[in-house]
């Protein structure tokens, strides 16, 4: 192997060890701005995009333990690795597919390590980002708790006035 292709080969297993989660697109009529939208809209999320050939991809995944079969992988091919939140990763990518006239298509991904297929990644996008789940956990617990507080603090609020109104009739 040439030293340019095993220094990408290197490079492409490096990120793939990197980041715990990836999606594989396929792009088609993805316009220079549009692609560059969705790199800068990608790394607002910490995740990167690379575009490689497939060969080199296929190589590197399965020198990171990955299996990829290369006769899945037809046309122009990326990866979106995800940052933090794979799923908000994820859900931009199914975003500017349909802004864009679905000029992406997700062909898989891998998310703690389990490979999916593209229905599944599309299953995932739905789901809600770690900061929603987090808001509705919040949500779940604070309803009981500030309905027990206004509760205590009708009752308080009762008996000031039962004082007050005692208080009334005495003068």
């Amino acid at each position: 192997m040439r030293q340019e292709k095993q220094l990408l080969l290197d490079e492409m297993k490096d990120q793939i060890d990197k980041y715990q989660s990836f999606v594989i697109m396929q792009y088609a009529g993805l316009s220079a701005n549009g692609a560059n939208d969705l790199r800068v809209a990608v790394a607002n999320t910490g995740g990167e995009i690379e575009v490689m050939r497939k060969r080199i991809l296929v190589k590197a995944a399965k020198e990171a333990g990955v299996e990829l079969d290369l006769s899945e992988l037809e046309g122009h091919i990326g990866m979106v690795f995800a940052g933090e939140d794979p799923i908000e990763t994820t859900k931009i990518i199914f975003k500017f597919s349909k802004d864009n006239d679905n000029a992406l298509s997700v062909i898989g991904g891998r998310f703690d390590g389990q490979l999916y297929g593209a229905k599944d990644v599309e299953m995932l996008s739905k789901l809600p980002g770690k900061d929603e789940m987090r808001a509705q956990l919040l949500g779940t617990l604070e309803a009981p708790m500030s309905q027990t507080v206004s509760v205590m603090q009708s009752l308080l609020t009762s008996i000031m006035y039962c004082l007050e109104n005692k208080s009334k009739q005495e003068d």
